[in-house]
């Protein structure tokens, strides 16, 4: 899987109240949960992101609650991967399990800025900063992940396995 986008930079220790705020969640409509996603952090987040962009964090990406809107806010902003020098552990699952491919990649988030080209392949664990020309290694993302993340999530791919 590779996936090619403008970068939208953050820091470290991204909480899930930042991605989606609480005052959000009467809500399951991924549409709707995207259109606050952010918001109290960037609030030109929603208007500058596109289909197919990345977001590039610092340390502990989605910590906080574990609330698998987090995520799901994020998938339906169009984002196609989210690269983080490390993932709060719940956030993690959370985003395979609803079908958002996550890297963890160090280094990327400390050069990177925010409008950068970024590409990244996960079965090589790839990412390149094109507007820097910088290329940066992290394990490849495993096989059984790109296949959940593939079928759309885990509820899709557990379906498909199932031959319902």
């Amino acid at each position: 899987m590779i996936f090619e986008g403008k970068a939208h930079k953050y820091g470290r220790d991204v909480d899930t109240d930042v991605i989606i705020p609480a005052r959000c969640l009467v809500t399951t409509d991924p549409d709707e949960l995207a259109s606050h996603c952010m918001e109290d952090m960037d609030d030109e987040f929603i208007r500058r992101v596109k289909q197919g962009d990345i977001i590039v964090a610092g340390e502990n990406f989605g910590c906080g609650s574990s609330r698998e809107q987090a995520p799901l806010a994020i998938k339906a902003t169009g984002i196609a991967c989210v690269v983080a020098s490390s993932f709060a552990r719940i956030f993690y699952r959370n985003a395979i399990n609803i079908g958002l491919p996550i890297l963890v990649c160090a280094g990327v988030a400390a050069e990177a800025g925010t409008g950068d080209s970024i590409r990244v392949d996960l079965d090589r664990g790839e990412v390149t900063n094109l507007t820097r020309d910088k290329v940066y290694q992290a394990d490849p993302f495993p096989g059984f992940m790109q296949e959940i993340v593939t079928a759309g999530g885990l509820m899709s791919h557990v379906k498909r396995k199932l031959g319902q």
